[in-house]
């Protein structure tokens, strides 16, 4: 069903990975300035309170894609859990390897994300447990995104679309 109504909001974030499968050069490190949009929809607009007349206030979109995407993800690296040579690199010096993975690893499979508050060199760090292609992160912010839209409107919006830009001619979407 397609709903009545569609809001959009976009953010910019700079963040690093790497595609360790990969046969050519994205398997390398390097970073990209994502986009990434945010589509909502609700069949019926807000009747009362401060989002009357609203899918979804834009400024609670915003709060909600800064808190899931923006504030562990901007100017950090993205990595697959599986990436073990990755994350040697991030692992505290007073911290052994094998530790630092498993806390990973206990986080990626409690939430679907790890976000370590110490690395190597202080970089912020986000682990998910997929290579972390646009696809991919098309899904998995649509699945930290949705229940926070639904909470934001009250029930009466719904997060329709994640879209990850990669670069500016490159993009992946879910659903």
């Amino acid at each position: 069903m397609t709903a009545a109504y569609r809001i959009r909001r976009q953010i910019g974030i700079d963040a690093g990975h790497r595609i360790r499968l990969h046969g050519s050069k994205c398997r390398h490190l390097h970073g990209h300035r994502y986009t990434i949009e945010a589509v909502c929809e609700a069949d019926q607009l807000a009747g009362e309170g401060e989002q009357a007349g609203m899918v979804l206030d834009f400024a609670f979109l915003k709060d909600e894609m800064i808190g899931q995407i923006d504030a562990p993800c901007d100017h950090g690296f993205i990595a697959e859990l599986a990436d073990i040579e990755l994350l040697a690199m991030f692992t505290p010096a007073e911290a052994g390897r094998v530790e630092f993975v498993e806390k990973l690893d206990t986080a990626v499979r409690e939430q679907g994300f790890a976000v370590p508050d110490h690395t190597a060199l202080g970089t912020k760090l986000y682990v998910i447990p997929v290579p972390p292609t646009a696809e991919n992160l098309a899904r998995h912010w649509f699945e930290r995104l949705a229940p926070r839209v639904a909470a934001r409107s009250e029930g009466r919006a719904r997060l329709a679309r994640v879209v990850v830009w990669e670069t500016p001619n490159c993009a992946a979407e879910w659903p």
